[in-house]
Parts: C-alpha cells; structure tokens; sequence
C-alpha cells in the first residue's frame, strides 16, 4: 500500500486488541457508527501483553496491524491500552492509513472533561508504569496533574462478571482510596475492560467525579476523523463484522458477548 493511495469509505475500520477487551471499543463503534464495517483481531493465543518485554509487544503489534492492512482497512484503532502505550509509533510509522490509539483518545477526552486539571488515570500496571497517559494529557494540558493508579484486580474480575460483586466493590474502594484522596474531578478507565465496571467505579468515587470511558473515546475521536477525512462510509446497507482470534478460550464467547453486548458471530481463528 503506498501512502498516497485512495481510501474508499466503504473499506472497513481495523480495530485490535491483546485479548478480547477491545470489544468495548466495538461496541462503542457500533453504537456510535452504524454504517460503518468493522474488523477485529483478538491475540487471545498470547494474552496478557502486560507482562511481556517492549521488544515482544512490538513484535506482535506490528504482526496485527500488518494483518489488518492485507485486508484493505481505511483506519486502524489500537483498542489495548498496553499496545498503545508501548507501540503505537510503531504502528504509525508502518501505516499508509491513519492510527488511532485508545491513550491518545482518552486524553483528549480527559482534558475536556475536566474543570480543575486534576485528572486520575487507572490501568493495568503496564500502562501505568509506562506513563504513557501522564505523557498524553500533559501535552495537551501542560498544568494538569495526574494521579495514576494501578488495578491489577479488576481484569481477571471484569472476565469472571463479577461487575457488580462485593468483592469488585471492597477491590475498587481499596484501589482508588489514594486517588479519591487527591480531588480529582476526573478518571480515565484507562483499560478496555474497565467500562464494564463503570456504574461500580462511579458509585464508589461519588457523583462528582466524571468517569472517561476510553471505549466512547475513541468512538468519538473515530468518528470525528471519518468526518474530517471524508472517510464515513454513507451506504445505508447493514454493516459486515468480522472477528479475528489466535485461539478460543475456554469462556470466550460468554465473554465475548458481555463486552459486545450482543452475539459474536463470524469468529475466525488464525493460526500464526
């Protein structure tokens, strides 16, 4: 594919994802672009990415988006928070079409939302180890202060659907009672998993705090791009879904369909 090359809108979006999380973020898609075709990779053979080395989760993310390109997507969405903190240059630099990545996203969500500019920011301790977040919303707001606090719990939690369990609820309160403590006015679930939990974390951090789900961010940003890009695909026939997986997990298709909220069809496994 050459950088110059035509892009027609009714070429699918690419979005992808470590495991099976980025579904909030197809979710989000769907809701929010109903026109609009949708291709999905799951790496749920090499899940988690979070313990992996910087080397490896390149390696891999450029293995996905490459993928993705074959199959003539006019945009690519880095949906797990891990890839976009770790590689998502990476992806840009190879990519004729344009990347979204879900940090990105979040940020500039946060940075609307916000009144006071102090912000929280919660993830798995990958992303926040990476600072990737901190890094992000300073750009944008140089006199935002941002308190991040990692929920290591909350994926194996999210994937047991204990979203409304009192064990999710003493976890939640236990994480978030450093972050509570600096009044912020804002929290970024900086984890594809984590909107699941939202009416939970919102309870626990009290009607003040505005919750950034980083799934409706990054519809939001994907949306204003095929806006802006003349990219939106306008033909009104029903939109073609197709996932793609390294493996099928024991629960995958219970899980799966919590985080789409609706059925999983057209699931392909590629063996690599």
């Amino acid at each position: 594919m050459s950088k110059s090359m035509q892009i027609d809108p009714k070429q699918p979006i690419g979005v992808f994802d470590s495991g099976i999380g980025g579904l909030t973020v197809v979710r989000a898609l769907m809701e929010r672009l109903p026109f609009e075709n949708i291709v999905y990779f799951g790496d749920t053979a090499r899940v988690p990415y979070g313990v992996k080395s910087v080397e490896t989760i390149a390696h891999y993310t450029t293995q996905i988006a490459e993928f993705l390109l074959e199959k003539q997507v006019k945009v690519l969405i880095i949906a797990c928070n891990t890839m976009a903190a770790v590689a998502a240059q990476v992806v840009r630099d190879l990519s004729p079409v344009p990347v979204l990545d879900v940090i990105e996203a979040g940020a500039i969500a946060a940075v609307e939302a916000t009144r006071t500019r102090q912000i929280g920011v919660i993830g798995t301790p990958t992303t926040v180890n990476s600072n990737a977040y901190a890094r992000a919303i300073q750009a944008m707001a140089s006199d935002a202060r941002i308190y991040s606090q990692a929920c290591p719990l909350f994926v194996p939690l999210v994937e047991e659907g204990w979203l409304d369990h009192e064990v999710t609820r003493l976890t939640a309160q236990e994480y978030l009672k450093p972050v509570l403590a600096e009044h912020i006015d804002t929290l970024v679930l900086g984890c594809t998993h984590y909107p699941l939990l939202k009416p939970l974390l919102q309870n626990v951090m009290g009607t003040d705090v505005k919750l950034v789900d980083s799934a409706e961010a990054m519809a939001t940003r994907t949306a204003a791009l095929l806006a802006e890009q003349g990219l939106a695909n306008t033909d009104p026939a029903p939109p073609h879904y197709e996932f793609y997986v390294t493996d099928v997990p024991v629960k995958f298709q219970t899980i799966g369909e919590r985080f789409l909220g609706r059925s999983l069809n057209h699931v392909h496994v590629v063996k690599w």
